[in-house]
């Protein structure tokens, strides 16, 4: 079942529990992915593209609700936080810290990267490896750790 027909079938179990975050949540996927499937032509997205703008939107989230933190309004950051844990639920299972160090420290070694120099290099074999199981800037933090 594509990311689509998931997200409708969840709004439909939302819109009947009546859970109102939850649907906000999932309305924001259709309609990114509505503007998404305009802006490309009548061509359909690829499940990578989809994962990339779940991404995108989960990373809205946490942003925003960073800033409110920063400010002092808890009140306007735990919705956010909400929403992107519902988001997420789109995504794959999230590598941990030491499974992303496994792989960039693969990469590193195959690619024979010495230092920052050849950073983006590591960067972009490592995010094109884990797309959508891991956070860009954990990736990135990670690779600096290891060529630093």
């Amino acid at each position: 079942m594509g990311l689509q027909q998931e997200v409708m079938e969840q709004m439909k179990i939302a819109m009947k529990a009546k859970d109102s975050v939850a649907l906000e949540s999932l309305r924001a996927i259709k309609s990114a992915l509505l503007l998404a499937n305009t802006e490309s032509g009548a061509g359909e997205l690829t499940e990578a593209d989809e994962i990339k703008l779940v991404q995108k939107l989960v990373k809205q989230r946490k942003d925003s609700a960073a800033i409110f933190t920063e400010q002092g309004r808890a009140d306007l950051a735990e919705p956010e936080l909400a929403q992107a844990a519902v988001i997420e639920k789109f995504l794959p299972e999230q590598l941990t810290q030491e499974e992303i160090e496994k792989v960039v420290i693969m990469a590193i070694d195959s690619m024979g990267a010495s230092g920052m120099k050849d950073m983006g290099k590591v960067m972009g074999v490592v995010s094109k490896e884990l797309a959508g199981q891991a956070d860009g800037k954990t990736i990135s933090t990670i690779v600096k750790n290891k060529l630093s």
